[in-house]
């Protein structure tokens, strides 16, 4: 992806559409991605150069910005959102963990966006909306105050409180509970498989 990268958010499934027809219309964008997750909401991904990418969202505000729930226009995005938005997970490092959880797939993105870049932590993993009712959630590892540091910068970067449902740090995360945190995440696929016939 390039270094510009927008998310829109839809209640609406159909006015999603019609934004996302807008956009490609209106820009030239690297790459535009659009869909459906639970419970009934629109997601579009659109990257590119920033002037792109820029004008691509006036073009979703002018079809019908009120149709839109949540947003993050990202001029410069870390690599490590990109990383973990095409489902790249790293093991932790450093012994803490820090977990958020937003409201909102684009309040994640922004949150792990500003973390990254102010605090020396790595992307664990980044997990988006399908399986959790809309929501994001975000892993971060390293030294204990490096995390506290990247939570703190997460949080100064959404301005409140109300995109964030939970937020926390654990200063020596058990192996056992890193051995479960690197496997999927969902719960039904931390089972092991049934043995025999």
């Amino acid at each position: 992806m390039e270094p510009a990268l927008a998310m829109l958010e839809f209640p609406s499934i159909a006015r999603g559409i019609r934004a996302g027809d807008a956009m490609v219309k209106r820009a030239t964008l690297k790459a535009l991605r659009c869909g459906t997750v639970h419970p009934g909401k629109y997601l579009i991904l659109a990257s590119g150069e920033v002037g792109e990418v820029e004008e691509a969202l006036l073009a979703a505000d002018e079809a019908g910005s009120s149709a839109i729930s949540a947003r993050v226009f990202l001029p410069a995005v870390h690599d490590e959102v990109i990383r973990g938005l095409c489902g790249g997970r790293r093991e932790a490092r450093g012994g803490a963990l820090g977990v958020v959880e937003t409201r909102t797939v684009p309040a994640v993105l922004n949150f792990s966006d500003a973390a990254l870049k102010g605090a020396h932590v790595d992307l664990s993993h980044l997990a988006l909306a399908d399986g959790l009712g809309g929501k994001g959630y975000a892993l971060f590892s390293g030294e204990v105050f490096d995390v506290e540091a990247a939570l703190e910068l997460g949080e100064a970067r959404l301005g409140s409180d109300r995109e964030i449902v939970g937020q926390i740090l654990i200063p020596r995360l058990d192996p056992e509970m890193s051995a479960n945190l690197e496997r999927s995440g969902t719960f039904l696929d931390s089972l092991p498989a049934p043995v025999g016939g």
